[in-house]
């Protein structure tokens, strides 16, 4: 099963993560999501655990738990949508600005 981990201290790394799920079973696998060009954490990442029973009880005991003075936001896993509008932060929902209105030369 796939748990989803928010909230977490940016200083929180893959080995970490990992290193806090393993008291409940085998964690097949552990990765901070980080910002594609900074390389920083985004705070949240993903811990698969391969037993259900063992995921569903690190779920119940770690959720809320306090990490490095955060509580931690711990969840199932719930897939991508790829029909979910993604947020546009580019450059192409600002209105254009014509700077040489109104301006004699």
């Amino acid at each position: 099963m796939k748990i989803y981990v928010g909230n977490l201290p940016f200083s929180v790394d893959d080995d970490k993560l990992k290193e806090l799920f393993s008291s409940f079973g085998d964690v097949e696998e552990a990765s901070i999501i980080k910002d594609k060009f900074s390389g920083r954490s985004k705070g949240f990442g993903f811990v698969t655990i391969n037993d259900d029973e063992a995921a569903k009880k690190a779920i119940s005991e770690m959720n809320e738990k306090d990490v490095e003075g955060r509580n931690i936001k711990v969840t199932e896993a719930k897939p991508m949508d790829p029909d979910r509008p993604r947020p546009n932060r580019g450059f192409g929902d600002r209105p254009r600005r014509n700077f040489n209105q109104g301006r004699r030369y």
